[in-house]
């Protein structure tokens, strides 16, 4: 057999390293720097988009049906209830205006033209009506109690939701004292009022004040007034409140020689109680 030279056998193994390490190189992965760039982009973009999200509990602040303060006027009471989304008002509405004789027609064309200002100004800075002062200015003072409200409303909602997080985790950090506080948040009282219930010898509207689900104190915001019915509420309001506070229901009993006052005054109390949730 015909014997290798050296120097060949040293160029073929040379020329087989050689080919090795080609093959290697050939064979790693690359690594793509503008595939790395546009995901590190796309989990950029991804958390810029997570903190813009705005928070669900901020929407809902200042939404709802606000009801003001009834405003007595030297013809009657007006009482203005509002609709609000998102903190604007979107309807305006007097729930009670003066009524009878020249009255109506005064309502009639005062409280259209009131209630579309309001919306329009989105506050109780709204003119007068001409001949319909009184009515105006009880208007705008039961509006501005409503917007009160719905300021106060929008407010309780922002700093209930600023704070959840925080609240969390003072619950989960301390057990006993996160019972205490939510039993004392728990037996905050509530003030409700009811509807305003019309009688033949006038309005009249309950508030009630609820802790627990129990009513810890019952009043008439509103009850006939003037001639016979001064004696008859005098005799009456006192003995329903206390019905009301022992009964913790809107079933209680009239009070004799005054039915249309305790009919409405039971009437106002269930609305209250409802809204309550009792």
């Amino acid at each position: 057999m015909r014997k290798s030279h050296p120097i060949r056998r040293v160029v073929l193994a040379t020329a087989a390293t050689v080919s090795g390490v080609v093959l290697l190189l050939s064979l790693k992965p690359a690594s793509d720097p503008t595939s790395a760039a546009a995901a590190g982009g796309a989990a950029a973009q991804a958390s810029s988009a997570a903190q813009d999200t705005p928070q669900g509990g901020a929407a809902a602040a200042g939404s709802g049906t606000f009801t003001g303060a009834v405003a007595q006027t030297e013809y009657g009471p007006v009482q203005v209830r509002l609709t609000v989304a998102d903190g604007k008002i979107t309807k305006a509405e007097a729930v009670q205006a003066p009524k009878g004789g020249t009255s109506d027609q005064k309502t009639a064309l005062s409280v259209p033209k009131l209630n579309q200002e309001t919306v329009t100004a989105q506050n109780a800075k709204i003119d007068s009506v001409s001949g319909a002062t009184y009515t105006s200015n009880g208007y705008k003072q039961s509006l501005q109690s409503a917007l009160d409200k719905m300021k106060a409303s929008a407010g309780s909602g922002a700093s209930s939701g600023g704070s959840a997080s925080a609240s969390a985790s003072a619950s989960a950090g301390s057990g006993a004292a996160s019972g205490s506080g939510s039993g004392s948040t728990a037996t905050q009282a509530r003030t409700v009022t009811g509807k305003v219930s019309q009688t033949e010898y006038g309005p009249v509207q309950v508030r009630i004040t609820v802790s627990n689900g129990k009513i810890t104190k019952a009043d008439a915001v509103q009850a006939p007034s003037g001639g016979l019915s001064d004696q008859k509420t005098a005799l009456a309001v006192p003995k329903l409140n206390q019905e009301a506070v022992a009964a913790g229901t809107a079933k209680i009993d009239s009070v004799s020689g005054a039915t249309y006052t305790s009919n409405g005054y039971k009437q106002s109390l269930q609305s209250a109680l409802d809204q309550a949730g009792g």
